[in-house]
């Protein structure tokens, strides 16, 4: 079987998905969920034949697209749920709205929707939480100004001290060893992070930042670096500095100053807020909820753009490898209850991508024929939660592929590897 080289896969990944990925409460899984992940691998796997793929960047950056746009659209799905698994129960559910969303991001999570005791509210941002920054010294990169031999020094956190050693060999250039101390910092799990800032591709310097934000009450800093033994080389680096102190964010409620360690916290034990941005003095958010059939349009237009994501990966993969597998397979899904749908709003558009009509959505979830609406709404949701999670398990099954053998029948054996670089397992390229 033809290797897909897994740095080519996580290179893409990390370069076009990572700085975007989200938080979702709905990544995280339990063993029994990681456990049932790879018993479907093994499944799907099974009876099908083994294969040549016919690597390159667009297999890959294909096959990465397919399994994000399946990853996101289940947790969509799992969020438009209960354990009825029915979407009605959005259209009963309080929605929170921010008046400036840009700056002040809200979600409503209380544990029950009936509690009407919570109320709307202004928040203002004076201040976002920051983190600490020690940005060192601007050292010429080729240069050999760290003499010879093992250097090290502490870094007190809030929590616990640590002893961070580090080696210079004769040829290790001051850009080298920057590096080295970076990595060093990035792989201890010490709530820090460390790159190297370049200036004008001759010098560099040594940034680390702190992966919490704010100071309690009683702290001064959130890390500390010093060294009884390498002052010097300390010195050169320069780390020992504080850049930007870390600082609390600010914000007033009602009117009321208040203050919190990150730009992430929970008011009332019900309404989730990030902060994003200041707001102006006189114009702060405003939080409230969302009236239930703009609520229900919201998440059904969440699944149109779904269905849609799939649509487009299909059609730029079709137009370039004449494979229509995906494109076809979207098609025929809203086909087969076209009708259906076009009469609660979300109607076809030339491209084969999807639209929704907001009235419409909202006169068919708000009528008497509303438990029909719902009806079709579902069956609507659960069509496309089952391509997501067929397409999460295997996304190879859409890209152009050689068969080379055919399993004998009842003699089958399982062949996840290349299914499992793209479905959220390691493997190791040895076995």
């Amino acid at each position: 079987m033809a290797v897909i080289m897994n740095s080519d896969v996580y290179n893409y990944y990390v370069s076009t998905y990572q700085p975007y990925a989200g938080n979702s409460r709905f990544d995280s899984h339990k063993k029994s969920d990681l456990k049932n992940v790879y018993n479907r691998i093994v499944n799907s796997t099974k009876d099908a034949p083994l294969y040549k793929i016919r690597t390159g960047t667009e297999v890959t950056k294909f096959a990465i697209d397919l399994k994000e746009n399946a990853r996101r659209t289940q947790n969509l799905v799992s969020s438009l749920q209960t354990e009825s698994d029915d979407i009605e129960s959005v259209f009963h559910k309080k929605v929170a709205t921010s008046s400036n969303e840009s700056a002040v991001a809200v979600e409503y999570m209380a544990a029950s929707d009936s509690d009407n005791s919570v109320d709307g509210f202004t928040l203002g941002v004076r201040r976002l939480a920051r983190p600490q920054i020690n940005r060192g010294n601007f050292l010429e990169s080729r240069g050999h100004d760290f003499e010879e031999g093992t250097h090290s020094f502490d870094l007190d956190t809030t929590q616990n001290s640590y002893e961070f050693q580090f080696n210079v060999g004769s040829s290790d250039t001051n850009q080298d060893v920057q590096r080295k101390i970076a990595r060093l910092i990035n792989t201890s799990d010490v709530g820090l992070s460390a790159k190297i800032i370049d200036r004008g591709g001759t010098q560099s310097a040594l940034e680390i930042t702190s992966k919490h934000t704010g100071l309690a009450e009683g702290e001064d800093y959130l890390f500390d670096i010093h060294s009884d033994t390498a002052q010097t080389e300390l010195g050169l680096l320069g780390i020992a500095d504080v850049t930007q102190s870390a600082a609390n964010s600010s914000f007033t409620l009602n009117g009321t100053p208040h203050e919190s360690l990150s730009n992430t916290f929970t008011i009332n034990r019900a309404f989730d807020i990030t902060l994003n941005s200041t707001t102006p003095d006189d114009e702060p958010a405003t939080i409230g909820f969302k009236a239930s059939s703009e609520a229900m349009a919201d998440s059904v237009n969440d699944l149109v753009e779904a269905f849609n994501g799939f649509v487009q990966i299909g059609a730029q993969y079709a137009s370039s490898h004449n494979n229509t597998t995906l494109l076809g397979e979207m098609t025929r899904l809203y086909s087969s209850m076209s009708d259906e749908l076009s009469s609660v709003g979300v109607i076809s558009n030339e491209d084969q991508t999807l639209s929704l009509d907001r009235d419409a959505i909202g006169r068919a979830v708000s009528g008497e024929d509303s438990g029909s609406a719902f009806g079709i709404l579902n069956r609507f949701k659960n069509a496309i939660s089952r391509q997501a999670d067929k397409t999460a398990i295997d996304p190879l099954n859409y890209v152009d592929k050689v068969p080379i053998e055919y399993k004998n029948p009842g003699r089958s054996f399982v062949a996840p590897y290349a299914t499992s670089r793209y479905a959220g397992l390691l493997v190791d390229q040895s076995l």
